[in-house]
């Protein structure tokens, strides 16, 4: 007979599952209060049905396995994950195992566990500050990709505070804003690599500074070895969509963004991505597309640029953004004899690189509105894709370093794409 398992053992369970409360409450199907209940001492405690044990103790088994499980995939983690635009690379052309989520917007969740149903099977959190706060609690990794939010910090810089000879770090530097959470996670974790997205005025956001004191904190204070790179995506796919991407190696390496493979053929217009029968709804009405014109005449007038855009089938499209929804105006298609027309979400997958030119596999379960904003704030995936390629080589090196071991003991990883 097995020894039955106390409140007290129920929550250092929870605590070896690396789960909150919250998490324990969602994979358990119980409310958040009946998990508290089931770890409060005393008077008022209930004790856990022996089913609810054996499922938390297979999640303990099971993480611990993977956690020691280093053959056929390097282990990423996926924080600020919107639709899983950074996920795809790492996990289909590099062979990688993703073993941790984090996405705080509830329907680009529903987008993710569409499109990776195995998400369910390791923590997939919504806020990712108690996990930095306990970052012992997310998993080990060899990646951390991140596509973190851009915040002002609460300091002039790092510049000014060296200028006047006061300490510095991101404990004080950071400290409140997103990027401050993941410095924590590498400075607990130490992965070999790690790749961060933003941005292009990520650079120039805040006169420079906030760059500054990211640069600080991963180069001089966390001690890795960073390469930036702001890349237009014109080259894989019909739009301007410039982004700054950051790569660290915990090691010397060769890494170099100039060796970046671009596709050898033209570059792709708009005409690969249309679909030649959209439904109505799609076309401006009267009253929308008056109102654009009028609004463009006055701005021209005053020596603006303001208004909408008008592309026809080989043209490039300008930046997709997440208010796109509103009213489609930076990027508005030709329509013989009528009036011009949004993209269709469809459209807008193969505008990002979630659908490959000409296919429709990509999940999209949600709202127009809420598939707007989503790939608007998603990076192209192609982009990443070369990016990751690029990483590829030196990953394996500086997990060799890692670990002490010949290369050919290493993980290996997929062949490059293509």
């Amino acid at each position: 007979m097995n020894h039955p398992v106390t409140q007290n053992d129920f929550a250092l369970l929870r605590e070896k599952a690396g789960l909150s409360i919250e998490d324990a409450a969602s994979i358990l199907c119980r409310s958040s209060r009946m998990i508290r209940r089931y770890e409060t001492r005393g008077t008022g405690g209930t004790i856990a049905p022996q089913l609810v044990i054996e499922t938390l103790q297979r999640f303990v088994i099971e993480r611990c396995h993977d956690e020691n499980n280093y053959e056929g995939a390097f282990r990423f983690v996926d924080l600020f994950a919107g639709i899983g635009g950074l996920r795809i690379p790492f996990e289909e052309d590099l062979g990688g195992q993703c073993v941790f989520t984090s996405e705080w917007d509830r329907f680009a969740r529903d987008t993710y566990a569409a499109n990776f149903p195995e998400s369910k099977d390791h923590i997939f959190a919504g806020d990712i500050r108690p996990f930095a706060d306990m970052p012992e609690r997310i998993p080990k990794h060899d990646v951390l990709l991140a596509g973190f939010p851009c915040q002002p910090f609460s300091i002039a810089g790092v510049s000014k505070k060296n200028s006047l000879g006061k300490p510095h770090g991101f404990m004080c530097d950071t400290q409140g804003t997103l990027f401050y959470d993941i410095a924590k996670i590498i400075s607990y974790h130490r992965p070999p690599a790690f790749l961060l997205e933003n941005v292009k005025n990520l650079k120039r956001h805040d006169g420079g500074r906030t760059f500054a004191t990211i640069m600080h904190v991963l180069e001089n204070e966390l001690k890795y070895e960073v390469h930036t790179r702001v890349i237009n995506s014109d080259s894989w796919v019909p739009q301007k969509r410039e982004r700054i991407f950051i790569v660290g190696f915990s090691k010397p390496s060769s890494f170099n963004f100039d060796d970046i493979v671009t596709p050898a053929s033209a570059a792709p217009t708009l005409g690969v991505i249309l679909e030649n029968d959209v439904s109505e709804k799609y076309t401006l009405t009267d009253k929308l597309w008056n109102y654009l014109q009028k609004y463009k005449k006055k701005h021209q007038k005053a020596g603006n640029g303001f208004g909408y855009s008008l592309f026809g089938k080989d043209d490039v499209a300008r930046t997709l953004s997440a208010r796109y929804y509103k009213d489609g105006s930076e990027i508005l298609i030709e329509q013989k004899g009528k009036r011009p027309r949004r993209l269709i979400p469809r459209e807008c997958a193969r505008l990002m690189g979630f659908d490959k030119l000409g296919e429709s596999k990509f999940d999209i379960p949600v709202s127009d509105t809420q598939a707007y904003r989503q790939f608007g704030n998603a990076v192209v995936v192609p982009v990443v894709r070369a990016v990751a390629d690029l990483m590829k080589p030196h990953l394996e090196e500086a997990m060799a370093a890692r670990d002490n071991l010949p290369l050919q003991r290493q993980l290996r990883l997929a062949p490059p794409h293509g």
